[in-house]
C-alpha cells in the first residue's frame, strides 16, 4: 500500500521503452546530417519535410483550453517550418475520437494532435477499449506548455486555509461534494488524489463538461474543486471562490499568497497539467526532430513566453521526445494507482 505522501510519486519503473529511448544517445549523431530549420523551405521545395501544410488536429470543440493553446502555436509554428498549419476540430468521448483518428493516420508528420492529459493519461486509464495507446500509438514530441492546477472552495465553506479546509472535510464524514467535467476526468482524478493523500472524503458529482462544472461551483452546488487555474483565475480575483492551494513549481504572480502544495507538504500533488504535440507512432525520426526543435524555438521565443505567462501557463521546460515520453508513462503509473484505489469508473 502507497503512503498518502508519495501516492503521486514519480514511479521507476513504467512501460516498455521506446524506439526512442533505446536510440538514447545515439539520436544525436543520427541526426547530425539533418539540415536546420532555416533551411526548411528550401527543402520543401526538393520533395523533403515539410512540403505542404501540416494538420494539427484538436480533439476537442474550439474555445476549449486545448484548442486555445493549439492556437498560439499554429501562426509561429507554420513560420518557422515554412508552411501552414491547419487546426483540425475533432471533439468527441473526452478527447477519444481525434486522437484515435490521429493515432491511424498516416506516419509522415502531416497530421499531428494537440495531446493533453485528458487524451494521453485520463481516458486511458478510465475507458476501456478506447482503440489507442497513448505510448505506444504516437511519437510523442514536445509540451507547449504546463497549466497549474488548483485546490478552491465556495465562500461559504468556513475554511480560509488548505490546513483548515482538511479538517472541514473530516469533521463532515463525507458530506460534501466537489464537481468535475466528467467521469474519470482529470478534475476528478486530480481531486481523488487529494481525499487520498489527506484521508479524507468526499461526494464526487460529475458534469458534462467544462463550463456546467464552473457554474456548478460558483453556485454553491459543490463546495470545492480541484482543477486547471486558468478557467478560475477570473472568478478567483473577483472573490467569487476562493483558493487554498496550487500545483505549480512556484507560486503564481496573479496569486501570491497562495501556497503551493509542495510547501503544504504535499509534493506529490503539486503536478501541472500539460498540452503537447504529438504524431502517430512510426513517424520518421528525422521528422520528429525538425518539429521537437521548431516546437522548443517558438516555445522559447519573448513574445510566446509572455503570452503564456499573461494566459497563466508555465512555458515548458526543455524536454527530448524521450523525456516527455518517460514523463508520461511514469504518471499513467501514479494516476493508475489512483484510479485504482478511487475505483473511478467511466459514465
Amino acid at each position: 500500500m502507497l503512503r498518502p505522501d508519495t501516492l503521486l510519486a514519480p514511479a521507476s519503473t513504467f512501460a516498455n521503452p521506446s524506439r526512442r529511448q533505446l536510440l538514447g544517445a545515439g539520436m544525436g549523431l543520427a541526426l547530425s546530417g539533418v539540415a536546420g530549420l532555416a533551411a526548411l523551405p528550401a527543402r520543401a521545395a526538393d520533395g523533403k519535410y515539410p512540403a505542404r501544410p501540416i494538420t494539427l488536429v484538436v480533439p476537442f470543440p474550439p474555445g476549449g483550453s486545448v484548442d486555445v493553446m493549439a492556437r498560439q502555436y499554429t501562426e509561429p509554428l507554420g513560420r518557422i517550418l515554412g508552411v501552414p498549419i491547419v487546426i483540425d476540430n475533432k471533439p468527441g468521448a473526452g478527447g477519444s475520437i481525434g486522437t484515435q483518428f490521429v493515432a491511424r493516420s498516416k506516419a509522415d508528420g502531416y497530421t499531428l494532435i494537440a495531446s493533453s492529459q485528458s487524451s494521453h493519461l485520463a481516458n486511458p486509464l478510465v475507458q476501456p477499449n478506447l482503440g489507442y495507446d497513448p505510448i505506444k500509438d504516437f511519437e510523442n514530441i514536445a509540451m507547449m506548455g504546463r497549466q497549474p492546477n488548483v485546490l478552491l472552495v465556495h465562500p461559504s465553506v468556513p475554511a480560509k486555509t488548505f490546513a483548515e479546509f482538511v479538517a472541514y472535510l473530516k469533521a463532515q464524514g463525507g458530506q460534501v461534494n466537489f464537481a468535475s467535467a466528467g467521469a474519470g476526468s482529470m478534475g476528478q482524478l486530480n481531486a481523488e488524489a487529494f481525499l487520498l493523500a489527506t484521508g479524507t472524503r468526499a461526494v464526487h458529482i460529475p458534469y458534462r463538461g467544462g463550463s456546467p462544472h464552473v457554474t456548478a461551483v460558483l453556485a454553491n452546488e459543490v463546495q470545492f474543486i480541484f482543477d486547471n487555474l486558468v478557467t478560475f483565475l477570473p472568478h478567483i480575483q473577483a472573490g467569487k471562490l476562493r483558493a487554498l492551494a496550487v500545483a505549480s513549481p512556484a507560486r503564481i504572480a496573479q496569486l501570491p499568497d497562495v501556497p503551493t502544495f509542495a510547501e503544504l507538504g504535499h509534493p506529490s500533488l503539486n503536478q501541472t497539467s500539460w498540452t503537447g504535440i504529438a504524431a502517430p507512432a512510426g513517424t520518421p525520426e528525422a521528422v520528429v526532430q525538425a518539429l521537437h526543435k521548431a516546437i522548443r524555438t517558438v516555445a522559447t521565443e519573448p513574445a510566446m513566453v509572455e503570452n503564456l505567462k499573461t494566459r497563466g501557463v508555465i512555458p515548458p521546460e526543455e524536454m527530448s521526445p524521450a523525456a516527455f515520453e518517460k514523463m508520461m508513462s511514469e504518471r499513467l503509473v501514479s494516476y493508475g494507482e489512483v484510479v485504482r484505489r478511487a475505483n473511478i469508473k467511466p459514465e
